[in-house]
């Protein structure tokens, strides 16, 4: 499985971001909205979208499908 974007979709709302249980452990200040200050995380903000950085770190929990008010992101 692998993890997808679509772009047309996503309001780069964050809440991927900050739902995602391995980019919190990476790096808290997601946890409270602030922001990553390490591309070692899964997924951030960036320009208005999300893009995805280290995706070999995502253990496909689903958990940032499951909070995407637009289902931008999702396992393939």
């Amino acid at each position: 499985m692998e993890l997808k974007v679509d772009q047309d979709k996503c309001l780069g709302c964050g809440v991927c971001v900050i739902a995602c249980p391995v980019n919190a452990s990476i790096s808290p200040e997601n946890a409270g909205g602030h922001g990553s200050k390490t591309t070692e995380t899964i997924m951030m903000v960036e320009n208005g979208f999300i893009k995805l950085f280290s995706v070999d770190k995502c253990d496909k929990c689903g958990t940032c499908q499951m909070f995407c008010p637009t289902e931008a992101i999702w396992l393939e």
